[in-house]
């Protein structure tokens, strides 16, 4: 899935974001979602959140446990 649309993304889920400074190169970071930053329902690069480790970025990919 992908991290368009708000209503997919809650705290604790398992996402991959793309850092501020890895938009160039597209490199993902997998973390644990703590907070959404992001207050529209829909962003084409994706919804802004912050990780527990601290991080902020856009997600890319949610990670869904089978």
């Amino acid at each position: 899935m992908n991290g368009q649309q708000r209503q997919h993304i809650r705290a604790g889920l398992d996402v991959d974001i793309v850092l501020k400074q890895d938009q160039r190169t597209g490199k993902t970071t997998r973390g644990i979602v703590k907070d959404i930053l992001t207050n529209s329902p829909f962003h084409p690069h994706g919804i802004k959140v912050r990780l527990h480790s601290g991080q902020v970025g856009r997600v890319k990919h949610i990670h869904v446990s089978p």
